[in-house]
Parts: C-alpha cells; sequence; structure tokens
C-alpha cells in the first residue's frame, strides 16, 4: 500500500479514485485517509451541497462512523413521532391520532434512541473539515470522461489496472488507481461506462418538498408528523436553525403540472410558496406562514438497483449509484455512507496485503442484499403513505391503522440497527447457540462495562472505534477461579501465537496499522478483581481490561452485559469486525475457531 502523499506530491498514481464527493464519496474519503491509504477524490461539482437535499441521521450510522459530536451539536435531536388522521366529526380537518417515541426502546436496543436531522451540505462539512486536517480535500470541478480496467492486470496486488482520463477547468489528465470508487449519484457517470445496468421502476407517485422557517399553530411542528387528510398526505421534520420540511403528495392536475415542470427543470410557477399552498390544505384546520424559504425541490418515486456493485472488484459503485428510493424513510444518505463504511476497511486490509481479494466480493455481497430490503420496504412504505384517505372505512381505522403501524414496526429497519448480514467468510454462524444476545451478522449490541484499573465506566461501543481493526472481545468469566484462570493462560498462549498460526502481523497493539485489538470483559465481581491474575496477552495495556458491573444506585442505567448478551458462566470470544458487525463467536478453549474464521479471508503468506 502507497503511502499518502502529501498536497505537493503527484495525484497521477493512487490506491483508490474516488468519483463523487457527496455522503458516500466523503465517507469513503474520510475513512481510507485515516487509515493511511493514497486516496485521491474528485467531484464535478464546483462546491458542497449548500442547502437541502437529504437531511438525517439514523441510529445505527450515529453509532458507526465516529463524528458524532459536532452532528449533535449542529443538528437537531428527533424523539417523538405524531400521528395525524381526518377528524370524522369535521369533514375536511385533520386531528392527532397519538404520539409514540419516534425509537420505541421495547423494539430494538440503539445506543441512541433518536434521529438527528441536519442538512446534507452540513454533513458534507464536517468530514471536509476532518479531511482537512489529514491534507486531503476534494478536487472540484472535475469531470471524468473515460475509464479502463486492464483486464491483463487485474490480479497483479501491485498494479494499477484502472486508469481513468479527467478533465477540469484548465487540462485533461490521466490517473492510475489500484481502485475505484464511483458515488456519483443516481445519475453515475462510473456505473454507466463501465456498464453496470440498473433494474428501476418509476411510481406515479408525484411530491413536492419544502425547507422553511414557519410561523404555525400546528401542535407538532417540532416532531417528527405523519398527517393523512381527505385531502392528500404529507410529513413534517424538524430541522435545524429553527426550520421544518415538509413532504407533500401532489396530485391530479397539480401532480401533472409539477411533472412537467420538473422534466424542464424551469421551476417558475412551482416554487416553494405554490408546494406550501398544497401542504397547507393537508393541515387545515392548522395554519401555517412562512418566516423565509430555504429550499424546495419537487420529484417522482423511482426506485431500483444496480445488478452489480463491482466491475473485476476493482471498480466499485457506492451510494445512490447503486440503489434509488424514496427519502420518506430517511435512509437515502444513512444508506450511502453505510456502503462506504462497508467497503473502505475491506480495501484497506487488501491494500495492505492482510487479505486476498476475495474479501472484496463481500462488499457487494452484503450492501445489495441490503438494498433489496429497503427497497422492498420503501416499496410499501411510498404507497402507503401515498394512498389517499378515500372513503368512510379508511377514515374509522383499516388504512390509518395500517399506515401507523407500518411506520412504528419499521424502526428497527429503518434505524439500520436491524441489518442484518447472511452467512459469508466474514459472517460465521456456527456458534450462534453461544450468546443469545447477540447475533452473528448484526452489529455488537450496546452495553456499560468497568474499567478494572479506574473504575471508570465505558460503553462497549466505545471500545469499538472504526479504525480498521477487527476487536476480539474476551468475555473471561471469574477470573479469580483457578480453573478460568488456566483456562486463560492457555488462551493466552494461543493469541500469542496467532501471528504464527495466519502469517500476518496483525498482533494485538494500539497502532491504527495493527489488525487486531484484544480486550477482556471479567465476571469477576469489581472489588475482587485484580489486573494482574490475567496473562498478559490479555492485558497488552491498563486499558484493555472490563469488568461486568451492576451499578445499583438510582438513576443509573448499567446493564450486566453477560446476562444481556446470554453469555454463561465459561465465557466466550467474540470477534467483531472492523465496521461494528459481529463476525463469529467462539468458546474460550476453541480459539481454532477463531483461526478457521481469519484464515479463510486472510492472504496466504507466501
Amino acid at each position: 500500500m502507497s503511502l499518502r502523499p502529501n498536497a505537493s506530491e503527484t495525484r497521477n498514481t493512487v490506491d483508490v479514485l474516488i468519483v463523487g464527493a457527496g455522503p458516500a464519496g466523503l465517507m469513503g474519503a474520510y475513512a481510507l485517509a485515516k487509515a493511511g491509504v493514497c486516496v485521491r477524490i474528485i467531484e464535478k461539482r464546483a462546491t458542497r451541497v449548500a442547502v437541502g437535499h437529504a437531511d438525517g441521521l439514523q441510529p445505527r450510522t450515529m453509532e458507526s462512523y465516529g463524528l458524532l459530536d459536532r452532528v449533535m451539536k449542529e443538528g437537531n435531536q428527533l424523539r417523538t413521532a405524531a400521528f395525524y388522521n381526518p377528524n370524522p366529526n369535521k369533514p375536511g380537518e385533520i386531528q392527532l391520532s397519538e404520539r409514540v417515541p419516534f425509537f420505541k426502546p421495547n423494539m430494538l436496543d440503539p445506543r441512541y434512541d433518536f434521529g438527528v436531522t441536519l442538512h446534507q451540505g452540513a454533513i458534507e462539512q464536517i468530514f471536509l473539515d476532518n479531511m482537512q486536517d489529514m491534507d486531503l480535500q476534494v478536487d472540484r470541478s472535475t469531470i471524468p470522461i473515460a475509464i479502463e480496467v486492464n483486464e491483463n492486470s487485474v490480479s497483479d496486488p501491485d498494479a494499477h489496472p484502472v486508469t481513468i482520463k479527467n478533465v477540469d477547468s484548465s487540462e485533461t489528465e490521466v490517473v492510475h488507481a489500484k481502485y475505484v470508487v464511483g458515488a456519483d449519484g443516481a445519475h453515475s457517470w462510473i456505473r454507466r461506462n463501465v456498464q453496470i445496468p440498473v433494474d428501476e421502476s418509476s411510481t406515479p407517485y408525484v411530491w413536492g418538498v419544502v425547507d422553511l422557517v414557519p410561523e404555525t399553530d400546528f401542535p407538532d411542528f417540532r416532531n417528527w408528523a405523519g398527517i393523512r387528510s381527505d385531502s392528500g398526505s404529507c410529513m413534517i421534520i424538524p430541522r435545524e436553525r429553527d426550520m421544518i420540511r415538509i413532504y407533500v403528495q401532489l396530485e391530479g392536475q397539480n401532480a401533472i403540472d409539477a411533472t412537467k415542470e420538473a422534466a424542464d427543470g424551469s421551476k417558475v410557477k412551482m416554487g416553494p410558496e405554490w408546494i406550501l399552498d398544497v401542504a397547507r390544505k393537508t393541515l387545515y384546520p392548522f395554519t401555517i406562514v412562512p418566516k423565509s424559504f430555504e429550499w424546495s425541490s419537487i420529484y417522482t418515486i423511482a426506485q431500483g438497483v444496480a445488478s452489480r456493485y463491482s466491475v473485476r472488484d476493482r471498480v466499485f459503485i457506492a451510494g445512490d449509484a447503486c440503489h434509488t428510493h424514496s427519502p420518506k424513510a430517511g435512509q437515502g444518505m444513512n444508506a450511502s455512507i453505510n456502503d462506504t463504511y462497508n467497503l473502505a476497511w475491506k480495501l484497506v486490509w487488501v491494500l495492505r496485503g492482510w487479505s486476498n481479494r476475495t474479501l472484496l466480493k463481500t462488499y457487494e455481497f452484503e450492501r445489495r442484499q441490503y438494498a433489496l430490503d429497503l427497497i422492498a420496504f420503501d416499496k410499501k412504505l411510498a404507497k402507503l403513505i401515498s394512498e389517499k384517505t378515500h372513503n368512510e372505512s379508511n377514515v374509522n381505522g383499516a388504512m390509518r391503522t395500517a399506515y401507523m403501524s407500518m411506520i412504528q414496526k419499521s424502526t428497527e429497519f429503518s434505524s439500520g440497527i436491524g441489518v442484518h448480514y447472511l452467512p459469508s467468510d466474514i459472517v460465521d454462524i456456527k456458534n450462534q447457540g453461544l450468546a443469545s444476545g447477540i447475533v452473528i451478522g448484526k452489529r455488537m449490541p450496546p452495553g456499560t462495562v468497568v474499567r478494572l484499573l479506574d473504575f471508570c465506566p465505558i460503553h462497549i461501543h466505545d471500545l469499538l472505534p472504526s479504525d480498521t481493526r477487527f476487536k476480539i472481545l474476551v468475555f473471561a468469566g471469574n477470573a479469580s477461579s483457578s480453573a478460568q484462570r488456566m483456562r486463560l493462560q492457555q488462551l493466552a498462549v494461543k493469541i500469542g501465537n496467532l501471528r504464527s498460526l495466519l502469517g500476518l502481523d496483525i498482533l494485538p497493539g494500539n497502532s491504527s496499522q495493527s489488525g487486531l485489538d484484544v480486550l477482556t470483559i471479567l465476571s469477576t465481581k469489581l472489588e475482587l478483581a485484580l489486573f494482574k491474575e490475567l496473562p498478559l496477552k490479555l492485558r497488552s495495556h491498563w486499558s484493555k481490561v472490563y469488568v461486568d458491573y451492576i451499578d445499583t444506585n438510582p438513576g443509573t442505567d448499567h446493564i450486566q452485559v453477560y446476562q444481556n448478551y446470554g453469555i454463561g458462566v465459561d465465557g466466550i470470544l467474540v470477534v467483531v469486525r472492523p465496521d461494528g458487525y459481529v463476525g463469529a463467536i467462539a468458546t474460550i478453549d476453541d480459539f481454532e475457531h477463531i483461526k478457521h474464521y481469519f484464515s479463510s479471508f486472510l492472504e496466504t503468506p507466501k
């Protein structure tokens, strides 16, 4: 793997070239640069998105990518959902049906039981600022005009088989890359030019969207609100800086006019005030007056998934280049970010020579299945939201109940917490029965442990940063037992031999250039646990040993992780992938299973 070049060095030979600086491209560039990869990112737009477009992050995305502090500071927390339906006693009016938590705690186990709304441009800026700290900037006003994959060198790990020709305002250049990631949107130039087809279908639904600062008597304008009326449907989403976003269904002549205008791009008639006027009919008897408008758009709902996500595992597509769907479930930016979040660590492992290139096949295997599930979900949701309550039976419950029920029951999927990757080289489900509360193929569930040497409570997810390292969580049981200490001694020897077993330098350590971290979590009573009783390989640093602990003080939220995860008294080993998903589980005595797991995708030593 090449070292990432300084700004003054040549940019024409790189490990990874990313085309497109939206959320997917920026996530990929940020993650790769953080890992020391020689990466370059180009974008045809002269500036980042300033207003509008995608507008929120779901709980799983907030768990994942390590930039949450600024998102929380700048964004708006979304905690409550309100449902409004036609008032059967006052035709033409709506009334409140129900308010519920946006993510019900009993339905899933997010670390963050809320979403954050913040417009796409602000989230892009957070990535850009962090990339700048690593001397990586977007090359803007740069447009790809030709791409070629050299079939004779795709199998050579040291080759740069992808050649891409770009043009900017002053000159044409040729870039040679080991890998190219096309994150260039729904009309992806990369996807078209490597001839990846998309199975896409359009729906008859037409929607308008407007961002504004309102003056209103609508009671739930600072909550997510789903409104169904005799006039149509709309959604209200509270935003940063006192704004709200309104999605409103366009029907009849409004839909015909809007579709024509969206097609020719004129937007003379169908501006923000016009869209708001349509929404007012749906919101009656409540009123809304704009203090200011920021952005508006009209769109039809198209849904589709690319037939494949790569060409020869050298050119990849991600984000909207892979999948298109409605914005109603708040998945667009989240799905895009999590595409490159999934791909980046796999590219790092291959570029470092630690893994063979078969690892890259799991990107399409995992993320395309997710996209197919997303489209299936989106089709049901878009149809249900867009269907009008035409008759008394709908008003009195049938359609209303279905609508509200689907919104609430879908929270596990829409939050991202429910993503479940199927068995593969990096998802080994053999020992699922060892821990009923940990699902192999899903992200590691949350929990709190106490660091042994300073009694500091630490969230499990804070032990699993996105640093391209696998983590082996050693749930070591009660180490005050002499029999258990003997088992741990034998385990430590096997971990210490991991380098020779696998032939790779992935020994435990704090360096981002190491591939593995080992963390020990004891069930020993806190007052009886002794750091020095553990073998050295299970305590490589004072910060690597933790104790399962229940805090009985009122107001605390510590939950016993052994009990919550369904782990028995003998303990287990849990392999957590660099993206936070559980890859394998084994007993403490069966380290051979862990060796087998890694050897299935690691590069064979020469």
